[in-house]
């Protein structure tokens, strides 16, 4: 695991723990059983990359969560999912802004020669390092569909 965000989230956990912070504590849990089982399947040590993939995955399904609780009006399991996403976002770095992935998103396009959406790909390719863990991919993605249309 990587030391830097790993140590991170375990000082996290421990400092839940003396506090008596539950919730907390419960979310720190997952995240680290989500890196261990990327570890065990993979049989890898994870680094501060592949953890970022990690968090972003565990956050994408979450938003998706609260879609579905919405949609079937359980605001109770909407608030649990939200909290847990403040959690998960605290370990990961500087969201980036509007103008920022606008700005990417350009750049992106010229370095990658983009024209239309079937070139899409290669520009997405680009972006995704650059914003792991810094911006919705799902948003990204739709700006980036925009601005070759």
């Amino acid at each position: 695991m990587s030391a830097l965000l790993t140590d991170r989230i375990k000082d996290a956990m421990k400092a839940a723990m003396k506090n008596g912070d539950k919730a907390k504590l419960g979310v720190i849990r997952l995240i680290l059983a989500a890196f261990k089982q990327v570890e065990v399947d993979e049989r890898i040590q994870l680094d501060d990359n592949r953890a970022l993939q990690v968090l972003d995955k565990m956050l994408k399904q979450r938003r998706e969560s609260i879609r579905q609780f919405a949609d079937a009006g359980r605001a109770d399991l909407v608030a649990i999912e939200e909290a847990e996403i403040l959690v998960i976002q605290a370990f990961l770095p500087q969201a980036l802004t509007d103008a920022e992935i606008n700005t990417l998103v350009a750049s992106a396009i010229a370095e990658a020669g983009a024209q239309s959406l079937k070139d899409m790909g290669k520009a997405m390719a680009l972006l995704k390092p650059k914003m792991q863990g810094r911006a919705d991919m799902a948003v990204v993605s739709d700006k980036l569909k925009a601005a070759l249309t």
